[in-house]
């Protein structure tokens, strides 16, 4: 929201959807502002009031020289996040209102607080690779959005306007419409290049709290590809091998600074993958003039060379048909969507052979991803992670019926090549997830129960 630091300000809210999160008078919200250098700070104000219903209006009280009323006086800028009446979201949030020194990023901290609770949960529970849950990211894809400059910057974001809230629907972004680049296709202003090692930043951090070994996740050449504007770019880079020439010499600088700090499990997130089976996908590759055998030719290659050289690393890759879900109206209950439709069929005998990873994670939770058959095509070098458990609904699946669906994977693949996983991340943007954490760590637990009775260990 914008305005003079001196003046009232109001919020563009629903009166319903005000009274669903904002019911009493006077509850306890996060006020964020920057200043002048774009240095983030966050506040916590258990004074925020609103003094009006129609139109709405809130107030709030901050003192001079503190980094809240300096910046909004600097911007006249700020956002009012209302907190939500959960024990552990309003811990989280009175952080911020401890006396860190003035510029110091608040918001940092409690994330740092977020990462040791997530790290140190995955712990107990048994996982032997551990990962920070992406908890500094607003969306998986940060990972190299955030750690390059030379994308255009839109104004504002517009991407995920008129998006379905339909259970078992598709629920793509508008990827046309203003917004970050990689969640839209966005065109470039100027070569890429590294301005900050995003994956780097945050394994330095969970690697020192963690006692077992932590993973990090990079994201797949493909997909950025699949989110380049080359048509308006050509004044920069004539065509998409020029394009990805950077963006691999940006990954594998990535990658070579994380090995260099210790990291030896990379995963590279690829869910681009399975638009060369969705029909939707394949139409806009043809309407833009390009030949999907063609790019998905290019992008192996491309993931190829991101992690050709690299001795003694771990690499996993993640295919998976998107992770949104939604709240089902009828029953108050999480459901899946997704982004994308379709088997691995039809690119399995090209992708697992070509592929030069180590481990296949693939979503294998609902009937959607289709049978088995297909890993067939998996040489004998390479294990597949099975992604039974769904992260799209609260509903834990039954002990017997992962057995069941692990001893159908053993028709095509020995059970030494195989593994478990959940289906995607809880969370693949800072929308977060509608499970609870309890759900989230049934499920985790479930996976090493299940992990320890088929191949004797986690």
């Amino acid at each position: 929201m914008s305005a003079a630091a001196n003046e009232s300000h109001k919020i563009d809210v629903s009166p319903e959807l005000w009274d669903n999160i904002f019911a009493p008078s006077s509850c306890l919200v996060l006020i964020t502002s920057v200043d002048r250098e774009s240095r983030v700070n966050a506040a916590a104000f258990g004074t925020c009031t609103r003094v009006c219903h129609d139109p709405v209006y809130i107030a709030f009280t901050c003192g001079t020289g503190k980094d809240t009323y300096e910046n909004v006086l600097a911007t006249g800028e700020f956002v009012v996040n209302v907190v939500p009446f959960e024990q552990a979201m309003l811990d989280k949030t009175l952080i911020c209102a401890l006396p860190f020194r003035a510029g110091e990023n608040e918001l940092d901290h409690a994330k740092d607080d977020a990462i040791r609770h997530v790290i140190a949960k995955q712990e107990a529970i048994g996982y032997p690779i551990l990962t920070d849950g992406e908890l500094r990211r607003r969306n998986f894809q940060e990972s190299f959005s955030e750690a390059v400059a030379g994308f255009e910057v839109p104004a504002e974001d517009k991407s995920m306007e008129g998006v379905s809230l339909q259970p078992f629907a598709r629920a793509e972004q508008n990827f046309s419409a203003p917004g970050p680049a990689i969640r839209t296709r966005r065109r470039v202003v100027e070569r890429l290049r590294l301005v900050r090692n995003v994956p780097l930043s945050e394994y330095r951090f969970s690697s020192k709290i963690a006692t077992r070994p932590v993973k990090v996740t990079v994201l797949s050449p493909d997909r950025i590809s699949q989110r380049f504007d080359w048509q308006q770019s050509k004044a920069i880079y004539p065509d998409m091998d020029a394009f990805l020439t950077d963006v691999v010499k940006i990954s594998r600088q990535i990658i070579g600074e994380l090995v260099d700090a210790g990291c030896r499990y990379i995963q590279i997130d690829a869910p681009g993958y399975t638009a060369y089976v969705d029909k939707v996908s394949l139409d806009r590759m043809r309407a833009r003039g390009e030949d999907p055998d063609k790019n998905m030719e290019r992008s192996i290659a491309a993931d190829n060379a991101v992690i050709a050289g690299f001795d003694g690393v771990t690499f996993g890759i993640h295919l998976c048909k998107g992770n949104p879900r939604t709240i089902d109206p009828a029953t108050g209950k999480v459901m899946p969507q997704w982004h994308r439709e379709g088997h691995y069929d039809g690119i399995a005998e090209r992708l697992f052979a070509q592929l030069k990873h180590d481990r296949l994670l693939l979503e294998y939770d609902d009937e959607r991803s289709g049978s088995f058959t297909p890993l067939r095509y998996v040489p004998k070098q390479k294990i597949v992670v099975l992604g039974l458990v769904t992260t799209k609904r609260a509903d834990l699946e039954s002990f017997d019926l992962l057995r069941r669906r692990i001893d159908e994977a053993t028709q095509y693949l020995p059970a030494e090549q195989l593994a478990l996983s959940p289906q995607c991340g809880f969370a693949s943007t800072i929308g977060g997830n509608k499970l609870t954490l309890d759900d989230e760590k049934r499920k985790l637990a479930l996976v090493v129960e299940i992990a320890r009775e088929v191949w004797g260990t986690a």
